[in-house]
């Protein structure tokens, strides 16, 4: 059976993060972007809120949601400040599931309770310099010492890495079984040997914590390895594919922002005599996004329903992913279009969304690689079964 309603608790959810954005994220969100300023203030609000631990248990001071409440908050946060949308993303997604999944009781004690409380926050660091989208050549090394791990390397491209307490680091243990040798380890950012480098000055999602991070004869204990010994590339690919939804959800959300403005800027701004939403060039421009940003909302509500029904996700996540950054990237544009000269200044707020989409495209796996694992299920037949087949529902 298809439901297309949200419950009561959905629409809540909803409500409350549309409101929290207005309220919060909305005032100061050009300064903050123009001066790469970090939104702390607002992160430790989200926090108090609820929204950097929504799918953790509350046994572990989380909020004991579903995936679609997840989406639904990171999409209202992201029509209008990505920078913090990613921090809870990262946060969510990535450090809090990947935890709680996978973790001892010991660990989830330690970091997992701080962490959905909005206490600490968490980077995820995988990304090296010579190792993006090929997450198998980790130069980053974990040496097995008995007892614990001495971990040497360098991670770009983190997300939190200025701010974050706790980082979740893939490395290398045993090179010679390649990627059944990496490990996933619980490094504290106050540890001996750990370095940050500097903020890294970016197009877009400009606010948020960019860093490179270095490793120098780090002393990690045994007891924060995550999952067995070399369990870190598969724990990396699962905790990635939960990951993906959350990026669709915010690529989805900057969609949706940039359409509600040239919505409404289209009503106001008159041109021959008529508001512009008269004329046949834009209405059909609004009603091409309208429809791709409701296909959008469709395949990334049908991933975070297949997540939470406990079935395999990763294509779905992976469809939602590409279609949802695509449709971003290409409406954010139309609505800078839509906008004219003042979609093209910072007041008007439509050309940071542009900005800001483009990267929805690139983190957490490229298009291309979105592309890769969806045609991989392809040939291998996995795809396309009826959902109804196999949903427990």
């Amino acid at each position: 059976m298809m439901q297309f309603d949200l419950t009561e608790e959905h629409l809540a959810v909803q409500q409350a993060a549309r409101e929290f954005t207005q309220q919060e994220l909305l005032p100061g969100v050009i300064d903050r972007d123009r001066e790469m300023k970090h939104p702390t203030t607002q992160v430790q609000k989200m926090g108090e809120m609820g929204f950097l631990g929504m799918m953790v248990s509350p046994e572990y001071n989380g909020g004991g949601m579903d995936t679609i409440s997840y989406v639904l908050a990171m999409e209202e946060i992201s029509k209008v400040d990505s920078s913090c949308s990613v921090i809870m993303s990262v946060n969510n997604s990535l450090v809090c599931w990947g935890l709680e999944t996978f973790g001892t009781e010991e660990q989830k004690q330690k970091y997992l309770t701080k962490l959905a409380a909005g206490e600490i926050i968490g980077s995820f660091c995988l990304s090296e310099p010579e190792a993006g989208s090929d997450a198998t050549s980790q130069r980053t090394t974990a040496i097995d010492m008995g007892d614990h791990y001495i971990l040497n390397g360098t991670k770009n491209w983190i997300t939190n890495g200025g701010k974050s307490s706790i980082h979740l680091v893939i490395a290398q243990t045993y090179p010679e079984k390649g990627h059944r040798g990496i490990n996933a380890l619980i490094v504290e950012t106050a540890w001996d040997g750990v370095v940050i480098g500097a903020k890294e000055d970016k197009l877009g999602i400009r606010a948020s914590d960019t860093h490179t991070i270095m490793y120098n004869d780090v002393k990690v204990p045994k007891s924060n390895r995550i999952g067995e010994d070399g369990f870190g590339f598969k724990f990396a690919m699962k905790v990635l594919s939960g990951g993906r939804i959350g990026i669709a959800a915010q690529a989805l959300g900057i969609a949706a922002g940039a359409y509600e403005l040239a919505v409404k800027y289209s009503k106001e701004r008159e041109a021959f005599g008529k508001p512009i939403s008269q004329h046949q060039a834009i209405a059909f421009k609004l009603a091409d996004m309208a429809t791709e940003i409701e296909a959008a909302r469709l395949l990334v509500y049908r991933a975070a329903w297949m997540k939470d029904q406990g079935m395999d996700y990763t294509s779905a996540a992976a469809m939602a992913t590409l279609f949802a950054s695509e449709v971003a990237m290409r409406h954010t544009v139309e609505a800078v279009q839509v906008h004219g000269g003042y979609g093209y200044v910072k007041e008007y707020h439509v050309e940071r969304l542009m900005r800001d989409a483009k990267i929805t495209q690139i983190y957490e796996g490229t298009s291309e690689m979105q592309r890769v694992v969806i045609s991989r299920n392809i040939l291998s037949g996995q795809l396309y079964e009826p959902l109804w087949k196999t949903a427990n529902v």
